[in-house]
């Protein structure tokens, strides 16, 4: 009987990433049918999309990193964290090594998550729009305001309908995978990960009256910078970035594709929250 095939992705840059891939080689073999051990930013070898599996280590950061690469693949994902937080990347070595039989078996379903797609428009010429950039998220789109840190002016619309216009440092467009990232440091609500909405946070917004608003992701958001700062830039999942000048529009809807994240098993959500974030907890808690 064939093995399943699995690619096996990490993040070289970071300290023992290297050293547990490499000494997890033999073991992976005898488990899969192993396409690839690479890092996760080199090119994908021929039949990834026949996967069935990736495991990526490093942190929550590399696998939303492979999870733009491979969305389109239907690939899911296993993290196993060698990083900080791990919010996303939940297993441990010891956990890969005893759940990954039932994974590969089947017995562990991913868990689909909302993407978003990304388009930056050109400033219009008469009446046309021209596509400059786009690209895939699955955290967060940012729009931020960057040198020489004026407030900047953004307008929101969803469909034809004008939903505010924001005067500050910027806002951040959140998935409810990246609703416990940079939309809570600005104050926005946490979603539970499957839910099928975006949150729109202003960052440092110059009135009282702007508050964070959780929406549908489709029809797709439209952020047109009214005025902007020399440096100012839209920001995806941390990671990517362009300039955006006066008169271009960030497009930001729900994508076609999924970010598949296979979950530990016992483990839940709100259990991760408590544990990596102190959800809920006192603040004199031991």
């Amino acid at each position: 009987m064939a093995k399943p095939r699995v690619l096996i992705l990490g993040n070289l840059t970071k300290p023992g990433v290297a050293e547990q891939m490499e000494g997890l080689r033999g073991w992976l073999a005898e488990q899969a049918d192993v396409l690839t051990i690479q890092s996760h930013t080199g090119e994908l070898p021929a039949g990834a999309a026949k996967a069935v599996l990736c495991v990526v280590f490093g942190g929550d950061g590399t696998l939303l990193s492979a999870g733009r690469d491979l969305a389109a693949l239907g690939v899911p994902l296993l993290g196993v964290n060698l990083g900080k937080l791990g919010f996303l990347a939940e297993y441990s070595v010891a956990d890969l090594r005893r759940h990954f039989p039932d994974v590969l078996a089947g017995r562990v379903a991913p868990v689909e998550r909302i993407m978003l797609a990304v388009t930056l428009w050109s400033c219009p010429k008469g009446q046309a729009r021209e596509k400059q950039f786009t690209a895939l998220a699955s955290n967060d789109v940012a729009v931020a305001a960057g040198d020489p840190f004026r407030m900047i002016d953004l307008h929101v619309h969803q469909g034809d309908q004008h939903l505010a216009r924001y005067f500050g440092d910027g806002v951040v467009i959140s998935t409810p995978t990246g609703s416990t990232g940079y939309n809570m440091s600005v104050g926005g609500p946490i979603l539970q990960p499957t839910l099928e909405a975006v949150v729109i946070s202003p960052v440092a917004p110059h009135t009282l009256s702007l508050r964070p608003m959780v929406l549908s992701p489709s029809p797709p958001l439209h952020i047109t910078a009214g005025r902007v700062n020399e440096g100012t830039k839209m920001v995806i999942d941390g990671q990517i970035s362009h300039r955006l000048c006066d008169g271009q529009t960030v497009e930001v809807g729900r994508a076609d594709v999924s970010l598949r994240i296979v979950p530990l098993p016992g483990r839940h959500y709100f259990q991760t929250l408590a544990e990596k974030l102190h959800w809920g907890r006192s603040p004199h808690h031991k």
